[in-house]
């Protein structure tokens, strides 16, 4: 049956009308606030962190260098379980053979699909975590669905403080007929660590993951400008509808459990200050973020950019980019300064402002910012 938020697209056939993130903007109020006095902080059980990120799993921009740099600038850097960093003793010659059969392009899907078939050693997770540790960082790791009951019981063996279950699409119950499944309910309530597992698409899908027990659900399905999700598959997720369904879903097993807060983390083309400021206006409490920080001159990558789903042996769902140069340090691409004006640098100093332009002193308060639907398209510099 039709509603007043969907359409007919067809004889009978009714979609619901979705909003990505550029579509949306924010409507300052009558206050304003001394940048000075805004915090951008945010917590997730124990763990507290200055400014809402976590990285996305992406080998690209992330080793455990960029992951240990990531925390002490006050974010949580999310390494991948089942990366380049946990199958080769010494990654750097793979890196240099991407960037060398990139050139001028980006390095082939068939190069990436072959430097991840070395198998993943248990030994050198261990090995990760604890040069992590041992930095006195928050430790995160990321493990896929299909590989959590394998790999799950070494990286809770090194002593990860957050564990990341995260897939492109993950239900709160998986249906196969290939053996057991994993059942995410049964599974995280035998874990002495906060789990964060996604992504989510919709408002049920969140609220079904919530009632896992984890402590952070994402949101999206991770789509960046190298994505071909929506043409392989025909999946594409409006983004800040999303995350508001998600943020519905949240107040919900809010009241549902009588107080248990479960943080919704966005997840997809959020490239900008700007798309991150938005993000976090929709209700998201932090925002994942990968291919902007390719351009930081301490991502392992060099420049280039993939997410895990490109390297897929079977089906992969996205390319790698050409290089580009560094815009400068990770402490720059995240706190800054910016040395440009395009919302790429000082991620996240650019949203402590846009919260004081708009009055609102942390990111709770930032969740009740209003918002707008508008059809502006900024100019392109070069029109």
């Amino acid at each position: 049956m039709p509603t007043r938020d969907t359409v007919e697209i067809g004889l009978n056939r009714f979609a619901r009308r979705g909003y990505d993130l550029d579509e949306v903007s924010i409507v300052p109020s009558r206050r304003t606030r001394d940048v000075d006095d805004v915090s951008t902080a945010w917590q997730i059980d124990a763990f507290r962190f200055d400014i809402p990120l976590v990285t996305s799993p992406s080998d690209a921009v992330v080793s455990p260098a960029t992951a240990i740099a990531v925390g002490q600038a006050g974010g949580l850097g999310v390494l991948n379980a089942e990366g380049l960093w946990t199958r080769y003793d010494d990654p750097a010659r793979v890196y240099g053979r991407l960037r060398e059969a990139a050139g001028d392009g980006a390095p082939p899907v068939a190069m990436l699909q072959e430097v991840y078939c070395e198998p993943v050693k248990p030994d050198l997770i261990t090995a990760r975590i604890k040069e992590m540790r041992d930095a006195g960082v928050t430790t995160a790791v990321r493990v896929s669905p299909q590989h959590t009951v394998q790999l799950a019981p070494t990286v809770l063996a090194a002593g990860v403080d957050l564990l990341v279950i995260q897939g492109t699409i993950v239900s709160a119950e998986h249906v196969t007929s290939q053996g057991d499944a994993l059942n995410l309910k049964e599974f995280i309530a035998d874990l002495d660590v906060p789990v964060i597992v996604g992504g989510a698409a919709n408002y049920q899908t969140a609220l079904h993951l919530m009632r896992t027990g984890a402590a952070g659900v994402i949101v999206g399905v991770g789509a960046d400008s190298f994505s071909t999700g929506d043409t392989v598959m025909g999946v594409r997720v409006p983004l800040a509808s999303a995350i508001v369904d998600a943020a519905a879903a949240r107040r919900d097993y809010l009241d549902e459990t009588g107080g248990r807060y479960v943080h919704v983390i966005a997840n997809g083309r959020i490239e900008t200050s700007g798309a991150i400021a938005r993000a976090l206006a929709c209700g998201a409490d932090a925002v994942q973020v990968g291919e902007p920080l390719r351009t930081a001159a301490e991502a392992p990558g060099g420049g280039i950019w993939w997410d895990s789903v490109a390297a897929h042996p079977r089906l992969p769902r996205g390319g790698a980019s050409p290089a580009v140069p560094p815009t400068g340090s990770l402490q720059q691409v995240l706190l800054g300064p910016a040395e440009t004006a395009d919302g790429r640098t000082n991620l996240f100093g650019a949203l402590a402002r846009t919260m004081a332009k708009t009055g609102y002193r942390d990111l709770k308060e930032f969740q009740r910012v209003d918002l707008v639907i508008g059809g502006y398209t900024p100019a392109r510099q070069d029109d």
